[in-house]
């Protein structure tokens, strides 16, 4: 399958997606604090080459590739490498710096449900949303276990393997995926020509 394929159904996925949490925070009121980046500053976050195809392929039409593999080949930090705090001091604030191009697993986390060992969904959030918006946090647990739609991980990485399983199901440190998707569309470029009728702009 072609990249620009691939790449295409991961995007139809996220925008599936971001309608099904846009109509679970209008149900629910749960909503992250402007500015907050504390859930990028995670250690030890895991993510698939694969949700990341979107971002790697714009950096490929915009003729910034290579240096962003290189600049993930020189860095040994284990924050996400396109999170920009906005300051040394204060890590926890910041922003994506390609939000749009943002993986599966930071669009899921806070507004998607994992599996309890006995098969009850357990809303994935974060300990701020828990503390700050106590009431909508209680009333969206109560409401889940009676049925409430949300979106589910592993119903979503499901649909992501079915686009390409081997990527999909390759689990790897957030930075190392990063460079996983940038390597595998420059490889795949290496061999077929340019897209020129798909150029974006920066």
């Amino acid at each position: 399958m072609a990249i620009e394929t691939k790449v295409k159904l991961v995007e139809q996925l996220f925008d599936r997606l971001e309608k099904e949490i846009s109509q679970f925070q209008s149900q629910t009121g749960l909503h992250c604090i402007a500015g907050c980046g504390r859930c990028c500053t995670t250690p030890h976050i895991d993510a698939s080459p694969l949700e990341f195809f979107p971002w790697a392929f714009h950096l490929y039409l915009n003729g910034q590739a290579e240096r962003m593999l290189d600049e993930l080949n020189d860095s040994n930090q284990s924050l996400c490498h396109i999170y920009r705090p906005l300051s040394i001091v204060d890590s926890d604030n910041g922003s994506c710096s390609n939000y749009k191009y943002r993986g599966l697993i930071c669009r899921l986390f806070g507004y998607a449900a994992s599996r309890d060992q006995f098969g009850k969904l357990r809303l994935a959030t974060c300990k701020i949303i828990k503390e700050n918006q106590p009431d909508n946090y209680q009333n969206t647990t109560e409401a889940i276990s009676k049925g409430l739609y949300i979106p589910i991980f592993s119903d979503y990485y499901m649909h992501l393997s079915q686009i390409d399983f081997k990527l999909a199901k390759t689990m790897l440190p957030v930075n190392e995926a990063l460079k996983r998707a940038i390597e595998e569309v420059l490889h795949y470029y290496a061999y077929h020509p340019f897209p020129t009728d798909l150029k974006t702009p920066a």
